[in-house]
């Protein structure tokens, strides 16, 4: 499983646009194959922050979501409203257990 982990932090007034374009991103990669989880979630010390969390199934399944246009447009879109550097990690995970 490959997990990834986001966030980019927003002016005050472009922090609604970004968050109702993050939530439509949300909701349209849920719908993609091999996309296990797809979560945008506020900052709970910077209400500013939006932190994305992404649990995919393989490398190809992303690698397939980064292609599809508007995922590209979203980025684009969501660096032009953020205050600095957004950030992207990629992990190649394996769960343990499940408690």
């Amino acid at each position: 499983m490959i997990v990834v982990t986001g966030s980019a932090t927003l002016r005050p007034e472009t922090f609604e646009e970004a968050r109702r374009l993050s939530l439509e991103h949300v909701h349209r990669s849920r719908q993609e194959p091999g996309c296990i989880s797809h979560a945008v979630h506020v900052d709970g010390e910077n209400p500013l922050k939006l932190v994305f969390f992404e649990q995919w199934a393989d490398r190809a399944a992303l690698l397939a979501h980064f292609a599809v246009p508007a995922s590209g447009e979203f980025v684009r879109i969501l660096r032009s409203l953020a205050t600095g550097p957004t950030t992207l990690e990629l992990y190649d995970a394996t769960r343990l257990e499940k408690l």
